[in-house]
Parts: C-alpha cells; structure tokens; sequence
C-alpha cells in the first residue's frame, strides 16, 4: 500500500513528465519565435508566406532552434528553486528561496557579460565579492549568448535588491517601479512546478519578479502564470487553471490590469476560429499582462499543440516571449509526449533542459 504522504509512481511519473513538458515546451516556443521576433505578421507571410512560420526556421545567423534570454533565466530560475529546496531537505533551513533566486539571476546576468565560463568568477573556486553558488548552468558554454535581453532584467540586477517573502504586494516595487514589460512573466513558470501550493507559488513568482520590475502588473502577471502551472501540473485544464488563476488575483489590490487582460483571452478563445488578426486584439506582448494572454489565448484557442505554439509566434509583437509563455502553459498541460518531437529535438540545449527538469522533479517528490 502506498504512503499517503508519498506520491504513487504512475503520480510521479505524470508529475515528471509535466515539470520536462512545461520547460522544453517553453523552450520550442521560445526557438520558434526568436526569427521573427521583431518582425510584423505583414513581414512575416511576405517572407515565410501567407500562412507565416509553420515551423523551426532559421535565425539571423542561419541557425535553428536556438533559445534566447527568456529560456535562459527560465532554467536559472529553476536552478535557484531546485537548490532553495535542497538546502531545506538537506539542512533543515527553509526560506532560503528569494536568495538563491536571486544568486541564479546573477549567474545568468553573468553569462551576459561574459564570453564564456573560463572568463566568469563564479563558474570556479570561491573569490570575489560573490557569495552564492557556484558551477552548474554557468559553466556551460552554450548559454553564454546574449540574445536581446530585456533592458529591466539587466538594470534591475545591477542593483542589489532581495525580496522579502512576507512584504505586502500591491504597490510598486523598489526596483524599476514603472516597468511592466514582460521580462518576469517569461522566467516564471519553474514556480508552480515545485509541488507547494498555488498561493505560495502565486507569492514566490511575483516577490523574484520585483528584483526587475517593480510594476504591480509586472509581477502579478509574474505570480498568475506560476498558479496557472500549479493548477495544471495537478491535473486541471487550461481554462480551469486560468479561472483559478483569477480568483487568486482578484484578493491582491491592483490585479485589475493583469485580470482584465486573462478575461479578454479567455473571452476571445470562445469567439470562433483563431486567427493572428484575433490574436492581436490582446496586444503585441512586450508587457507582462499582454504577454501571458497571447500565451493563454493561442494555448486555449487552437485544437492542436503545435496550432497553438505557431498561433502564439505569427504575430507583430514579441514572437518568442509568447510562443515561450504557450509552450509552458501546454507543456505542464500535456507533458513532454504531447510535444511536437520533431520540433524538441532541433531545440538548442534539449539534453540539459530535459536533465534539468528532471533534478528538479526529483528534488521536489523527495522534500
């Protein structure tokens, strides 16, 4: 008989599977946007046709599949969760979390200014002013790459600033306090894929978002999506796990604009077929709310995985960001065998990101 404080192994396994799911999902998005990123829906069919990317097609430098900043602060963040969860199985020490976090964020700011790991303090032995963790994602090559990193994520890291994980939220954070874009919401999924509740994950999600911006909405777009991951890594459906997400929201002074944004996707996912031109009633994604709704409608509205992931980048706005927020929103849904493989396998850093997850998982069945 199990234990009923241990999950069954068919419960683990869905669990797993979801957690690799959410994080390669996001990362298919990811390298299916970054091309097009910049580009109008009108650029977009003149140069892919009328039907607009069907497909992993080739950046820039004629590469396919690479990953960009919202991928990789998603896996620094999971690195500061798995190793938060660690020190309190371990040693006994809970609410290390907003620290480490914020030391992960360092480590990825560092590979932005960086070369490669040879070059960086914090990949070797202790020495220097930093303090926090050394060795792990920082010291792989690949993800030395600066691909048009959000200007909030990179100033509000310069600064040294610590969440406190019992300040009230509703007002704007010390650390760019205007800035709503959509730099928080894109790393913040990892949040709900570590088994506590949608509150404390709602909480966790937007508390980290404050180190960069400091907007209400910013950081509530931040703590909605990681509730919507929650309530899908358990089982709930898209729109179950977005009208969760919204009662939430709605107990926090200032929601509004993060809500509104929610209810017009899912009120638009009911109007008939999806189109782009549809799409872009919710916004072009640059700010968090507008973001996480491509990211719920394209993933509520369109039948197929990979229909939704392709609805989510065909757009004049941020292509990656959105396609990112869809595949993790389908990935926790569907786990990683709902994925289009073909599509998972051409995605830079596959390996490591599927590995990652993985430690993650584990980390969390065993606390």
């Amino acid at each position: 008989m199990t234990e009923p404080w241990k999950p069954s192994w068919e419960a683990t396994a869905v669990y797993r599977a979801r957690v690799r799911g959410c994080l390669l999902g996001g990362a298919v998005g990811d390298a299916l946007g970054y091309p097009v990123e910049f580009d109008s829906l009108e650029r977009i069919r003149a140069v892919h046709g009328p039907r607009g990317v069907t497909g992993l097609v080739p950046d820039g430098d004629g590469a396919v599949g690479r990953i960009t900043d919202d991928t990789q602060m998603t896996l620094f963040t999971v690195e500061g969760l798995r190793q938060a969860h660690e020190r309190e199985r371990l040693r006994g020490i809970g609410g290390g979390w907003p620290r480490l976090v914020r030391w992960a964020y360092e480590r990825w700011l560092e590979t932005q200014r960086r070369q490669g790991p040879e070059d960086s303090e914090m990949a070797g032995p202790a020495g220097g002013s930093y303090e926090g963790p050394r060795g792990g994602l920082i010291t792989e090559r690949w993800l030395y790459a600066r691909r048009a990193p959000g200007n909030a994520c990179l100033s509000g890291l310069s600064q040294d600033f610590v969440p406190d994980p019992a300040a009230e939220l509703g007002s704007p954070g010390p650390v760019n306090s205007d800035s709503k874009g959509c730099g928080a919401v894109m790393r913040s999924a990892p949040f709900g894929l570590t088994r506590t509740d949608p509150a404390t994950a709602f909480g966790m999600a937007a508390r980290c978002a404050q180190t960069t911006h400091g907007h209400p909405t910013g950081y509530y777009a931040a703590g909605a999506l990681a509730v919507i991951v929650a309530y899908l890594v358990s089982g709930d459906s898209v729109e179950g796990a977005v009208l969760r997400a919204l009662r939430l929201l709605a107990r926090h002074p200032g929601h509004e604009e993060t809500s509104a944004a929610l209810e017009q996707a899912l009120d638009l996912a009911g109007q008939g077929t999806p189109t782009p031109e549809r799409l872009q009633r919710l916004g072009a994604g640059w700010v968090a709310e507008e973001a996480l709704a491509i990211g719920v409608y394209s993933a509520l509205a369109a039948p197929r995985v990979e229909d939704a992931l392709l609805l989510a980048v065909n757009h004049s706005g941020d292509s990656d960001s959105t396609g990112s927020l869809c595949g993790n929103i389908l990935g926790a849904r569907h786990g990683d065998h709902g994925l289009p493989h073909t599509w998972v396998e051409h995605v830079e850093g596959r390996a490591r990101i599927a590995a990652l997850a993985d430690d993650l998982a584990a980390e969390c069945v065993a606390r």
